[in-house]
């Protein structure tokens, strides 16, 4: 077993770009989402009391009822939303924060060409990657056991490439 290796290196500013648009889009997404639960927060209650209503309950449009389902379901909303956000896009933030990117060096366990798409892999020997599409002139000119560097967002850990 080789020993990891691993170093930082600035971002450079097509890399920054990506991570940029990367956050821009999942927090986006995550407002999207979370306007989505807010509403259906309020639409759930509603038709229960509807449900309730059709099945002959008596005061099946209870206001009390109603906000307090309501109240629940907005709070695991909100709480669901906010620990996935400070679980992933946070990550991304400090990656911009720091512009820094991880070096592993790695080696090559395994080879595999898949002939139906036409893509090239090495299996390598990282904690962070089982696997990595190469070209294919890469992939005749390095052999298994070779080292081979992997590039990736610190905090996040989104792959960046390989050289």
């Amino acid at each position: 077993m080789h020993e990891v290796v691993r170093y930082m290196e600035p971002l450079d500013s097509g890399e920054l770009s990506f991570l940029l648009r990367k956050e821009s889009k999942e927090r986006n997404q995550y407002y999207k989402t979370f306007r989505m639960l807010m509403i259906m927060s309020f639409i759930i209650p509603f038709a229960g009391a509807w449900y309730r209503a059709a099945d002959g309950a008596p005061n099946a449009f209870s206001t009390t009822k109603f906000f307090v389902a309501a109240g629940i379901l907005l709070s695991i909303s909100s709480v669901s939303t906010y620990l996935t956000y400070r679980v992933n896009l946070r990550k991304v933030q400090w990656d911009i924060r720091d512009r820094t990117k991880t070096i592993e060096i790695s080696h090559v366990t395994r080879k595999l060409h898949v002939v139906a798409k036409n893509a090239y892999y090495f299996y390598i020997d990282s904690l962070i990657k089982l696997s990595i599409e190469v070209s294919s002139e890469d992939y005749y000119r390095i052999n298994e056991g070779d080292e081979v560097c992997i590039e990736y967002t610190t905090h996040s850990k989104n792959y960046l490439g390989y050289f």
